[in-house]
This record gives C-alpha cells, structure tokens and sequence, in this order.
C-alpha cells in the first residue's frame, strides 16, 4: 500500500504553478477523458495549438477568464509508489492569506520561480511563510527554463541564492532541492530532459515519490477536542454518553488514563466506537466517539488528552499571519477559535513585526496589516489547553476571528518564534507606521 505525501505549490504570480499541477496530473494519467476534452476544447476556442493544462486547476470562472489562481485548488493523484493531496495556492499578494490556508497542513512545498525573473519579493514571503508554518522540505522548481535557453548558470545563480535565504530561514541544507524544469514543454517533471544533460539529480515526480515523509507521530500524547456530546436516551441506550470528535494527535487506547481540559477531571477510556463498530485503539485523522469510565460534565471545546497534558492558560504569546485589510491594534477585541473551542479574547501587545525580505524584526510595531507577520501577547476570557505550535502543528494552532461579523482575521501559531535569528533588526525606523484609513482599523476594545 503506497503512503501519502501532502504538498503544497507557493510562487510569484505568473510562475507557472497551474500549469505546472496540470502537467503532473497530465502526465501521470489522473485527468478524466471528459476533463480532458473540456481542457482541448477551451484551449482551441483561445486559439492555442496544445492544451493549455492550467484549465485542468483553475476552476473558478474568474481563474479561467484572468488567468490566475484565486482560491486554493486541491489536487489528488496518486502513482504505483505513492498518493498524493496537492494545494495549488494563489501567487498574488493579496492572496497570501490563502497560501496559508494551503500549507498549513503540507509535508512538502514546491516553489516556483521563474528562471527569467528568479528570486522575488513573493518568492521569499512565501519561503518565510512556509518556514513559519513548520513545512519541513521545499522544492526549488526553477521553471521556465526553456525561455534562458537551458542554461545551468542561471539555475546555479538561482538556486544559490534561494538556498542561502532557505537556510537562514532555519531550513536544514539536505532539506532544499533544486530542479530545472519547464511546466510546459514538460521538461524534468515527470520525463527527464535531454536538453539539461548538466543536471543530474530526479526529475520531480522522481522526488515527490522518493522524498522521506514524517508520518503523524501516533506516539505523540493523545489530543482529542470534543465536537459532540452524543446521548441518544433510547430504550436500547438509556445510558450512553459518548465524545465524538477526530484524534488531532497521538493514539487512544481502551484503558488509556485520559485528562478532561480544562477542568483538569480525570477518567479511563472504556470504549471507541465507530459507524462501523467498535476499535480497541484509534490513531490521528480518525474520527471516533469515545466512552469515559465516570460521568463527567464535558462539553463541545473540552479537550481530552493523554500523556503529558497541554497547559491551560488565559494569556500566551503567539505568532500571527494577519489575513484581514483592517490592520490590527494592541488592544483588539476578537474571538479565538482553537481546535472546537471558540472564546472572546483581547490581544493586548505587539510585541514584533518579522520583515521577511531583510530577515529581521522591528519591535513594538504600531499595526499590523494584511499579509504581515508578528509576534503578539493574546489573553482569552476563559482558560484554554494549549500545546506550542513547534511541538505539535495542529493543537498548537488557531483561528482569530471578528466578533462582529465572524470573518478570519488571522491564522496563529501558540508560540512559534519568528523565523529570525536573536538580536536581527530591521531596517525600519520607528516601530512602524501607523494605518492612514481609520476606518478599516481592527478597533481596541473600550
């Protein structure tokens, strides 16, 4: 049985990404015959010779009509060695926040740069988003070759340079791989090319299929957010109570000692049921209801835990990605949705801004803007169990949200540091400057 690899694809507008997914799912065979001729039939009406493979991504109306990737397109495929869940995220600045949403659970990002054009703004923003987010393997895919001529000083120049700003970004060397390539002649994606004889290393599919996975630590303590309370009060069940929710980490065991938070009760797990019967044990990904020993008073948002407990706590510090056009301020009221746990909570300082193109930090920022990075202290009406982000992706993770109108506002990360080296400034005078359109301020609470 093959394994899963979970990937993600990040670059600059224009790049070639869609192209690049559509000629992987072109190539391995995972297009439909009837997509398929959809795809010959657009690509004729715009007078184009070959398909264009992007329309086998770009799904939205105003993505075929501009050109562009808008929303994150989920791609499945799979090969004899193994299957794949690919994101395919906007390259737009304005769509940062989406590239979040796509990489948030990614194993692998693949990176394209245009070997024309080669390392941009974007691409560094989102290399510093990808380090952020813990995605521990890249992929360099300088496309488009074939417009430089396939010449290997460009990639090496390339190459070079972006794994010198990977590096600082706290990517290990072997975790970095360039590849040559040209989305749409086809050349070192799935085929290897004869017009780079200089570059000797896999073809893409060639890595994607062979690079180490980490498989979800199941050894991980046992992270269980309660979504449901189940309580059927039939004649055939007068006295079932079940917990129903996904496993976020680590494995459940019938007889597994187990902690209620944030009450802190404690019990014994003496039954997992599933739709399709019971299990003895349930690992990571799998939704389960579990039966407790004691009849405790547990509720939606209460987290079932095992091993070392997550602390509960009314005030953390945490790095924000901030998605929203209204900036944010120290003092903001918001609401904070961590795992099925929802509460009112204040950000009561700034504490860094990270500039991803210097690699540096300025402290004390006023605000925080749209696709912006920060370090920021969060205190929450009411305890909540949290882990730090570094230890484990999903439990240390959450939402801030609008109380006004329930739209996202951020995606946070309990405790991550900024991916900048102690003591590195950057070249901002000030502590930053102050929003001008007042009227699109995350307000501070009276």
């Amino acid at each position: 049985m093959s394994d899963l690899l979970r990937l993600a694809t990040a670059g600059s507008v224009d790049d070639g990404k869609s192209t690049l997914v559509g000629r992987l799912l072109y190539d391995t065979k995972s297009v439909l015959a009837d997509t398929l001729d959809a795809v010959h039939r657009a690509s004729a009406d715009r007078g184009l010779a070959t398909p264009d493979l992007s329309l086998l991504v770009d799904g939205l109306r105003s993505e075929r009509e501009q050109g562009i990737t808008i929303d994150v397109a989920y791609r499945y495929f799979a090969t004899p060695n193994r299957s794949f869940v690919l994101a395919d995220t906007p390259g737009h600045v304005q769509y940062t926040r989406n590239t979040v949403t796509g990489a948030s659970t990614a194993q692998l990002g693949v990176l394209l740069v245009d070997a024309r054009k080669g390392v941009v703004e974007q691409t560094r923003r989102h290399a510093a988003v990808l380090a952020l987010l813990g995605v521990p393997r890249l992929v360099l895919a300088v496309n488009k070759i074939d417009l430089v001529g396939y010449d290997e000083a460009v990639f090496s120049r390339i190459a070079a340079e972006f794994t010198a700003h990977a590096t600082a970004l706290g990517f290990p060397g072997d975790a970095v791989v360039g590849i040559p390539l040209s989305a749409l002649a086809g050349d070192n994606v799935v085929e290897r090319s004869d017009r780079t004889p200089w570059y000797t290393g896999p073809t893409l599919l060639e890595h994607l299929e062979n690079v180490p996975v980490e498989a979800d630590p199941h050894d991980a303590p046992l992270r269980f957010p309660v979504q449901y309370v189940i309580r059927p009060r039939t004649a055939e069940f007068p006295d079932y109570r079940g917990y129903a929710g996904q496993v976020a980490a680590g494995t459940v065991r019938v007889g597994d000692p187990v902690a209620v938070l944030p009450s802190g009760l404690r019990s014994t797990v003496t039954g997992i049921d599933t739709a399709d019967g019971p299990l003895d044990e349930a690992a990571a990904g799998q939704s389960v209801t579990l039966l407790l020993e004691h009849d405790l008073d547990i509720s939606r948002g209460d987290l079932i835990a095992g091993g070392t407990p997550p602390r509960v706590t009314d005030e953390f510090e945490a790095t924000l990605c901030w998605l929203a056009e209204k900036p944010l301020l120290p003092g903001a009221r918001v609401l904070v949705k961590h795992g099925t746990r929802t509460v009112q909570a204040i950000v009561t300082e700034l504490r860094n801004r990270f500039d991803e193109q210097r690699l540096g930090r300025t402290g004390s920022p006023d605000s925080l803007a749209l696709n912006e990075i920060g370090q920021v202290v969060v205190r929450t009406a009411e305890p909540v169990p949290v882990d730090d982000y570094t230890h484990d992706r999903r439990t240390g993770a959450f939402l801030v949200i609008d109380a006004s109108d329930g739209g996202t506002l951020a995606a946070g990360l309990v405790g991550a540091p900024l991916p900048v080296p102690d003591g590195v400034t950057a070249a901002t005078e000030g502590g930053g400057s102050a929003p001008t359109d007042s009227h699109a301020l995350v307000s501070p609470g009276p």
